[in-house]
């Protein structure tokens, strides 16, 4: 197939080749082995612009390779549908397929962290502002106000779109940290899940309660759970028995989970009609009682 010698100034590349004659034949042929055919020829013709426009995503962390195949993709869905009746020139209609068919696989298959597709599109709006704003005004970086005026979005739109920056590309939790120690990585810098949460609740529901309690039982519970008394130590210093402290001690834990079970029944519940216990009242009635210090 000949290449179509335009003027100067038509056509700027020199991979547009004359096809006109090719499309109106493409579109009156049935379907079967002849179409099939022309449009393979239509496709290898057009191959060199769908390079061309791939080339343009270069350097944003996919292989060349990949996207070449990507913008083919594109080429053939634009040669399927393209339409020569109505009037418009074949590349005007296969360069923005192509476009979107790269921008779609970018948004599809190369963002490590899932972003919504507004996300992604106000990204891509902050980014060409901000470089746009870099290279007219030079000096700092622009702050998200000065994008979302030159952008024309809000400045909430412009922050989300700041932050959508960094959401392209994760580093792995094993990546070395730089200036750290030989070997210290990003997992190494993460903490760890606190013990101690595990207890907030239930110290905040017998933080109240133990208030209601006589002195000699506070100290009791205080000397047991607090200071790692034995019984009978407590005994010796409260001058009773370690049987009486045993009971004590067994009481006041009895009426704590009692109180907090009373008070985890939702108000106002229909007589009769089983409720969910609430964490708190339910790991009291598993485990030990274990008041806070006052």
């Amino acid at each position: 197939m000949s290449r179509q010698t335009y003027e100067r100034g038509t056509h700027p590349h020199d991979d547009a080749p004359d096809t006109a004659q090719a499309f109106a034949r493409l579109a009156g042929l049935p379907a079967g082995p002849e179409k099939a055919a022309l449009r393979e020829e239509l496709v290898s013709a057009w191959l060199p612009m769908a390079d061309r426009l791939a080339g343009r995503y270069r350097h944003r962390g996919e292989a060349l390779e990949d996207l070449r195949q990507v913008a083919a993709l594109g080429l053939v869905k634009a040669v399927e549908r393209y339409d020569p009746d109505r009037g418009g020139a074949f590349e005007s209609f296969a360069v923005p397929t192509i476009d979107g068919e790269i921008k779609r696989h970018f948004r599809d298959h190369t963002w490590t962290v899932h972003v919504p597709r507004r996300v992604q599109d106000l990204r891509n709006r902050v980014r060409a502002a901000r470089q746009e704003l870099i290279q007219s005004v030079g000096g700092p970086e622009p702050s998200a106000a000065e994008i979302a005026r030159h952008a024309g979005m809000t400045e909430e739109e412009a922050g989300a779109g700041l932050e959508a920056l960094g959401s392209y590309s994760a580093l792995s939790l094993d990546a070395e940290v730089q200036g750290g120690e030989d070997g210290f990585t990003l997992a190494d810098a993460m903490g760890g899940p606190d013990p101690a949460l595990d207890v907030v609740v239930d110290r905040e529901a017998v933080r109240p309660r133990l208030d209601g309690l006589p002195d000699r039982e506070r100290r009791i519970l205080y000397l047991r759970f607090f200071r790692d008394m034995t019984q009978r130590g407590i005994a010796e210093d409260l001058g009773i028995s370690q049987m009486h402290v045993s009971r004590l001690i067994d009481r006041c834990c009895s009426r704590l989970r009692d109180e907090i079970m009373r008070d985890a029944v939702p108000a106002g519940r229909c007589e009769g009609r089983p409720t969910e216990r609430r964490p708190a009242a339910r790991r009291a009635l598993r485990r030990p009682c274990s008041p806070v210090r006052q």
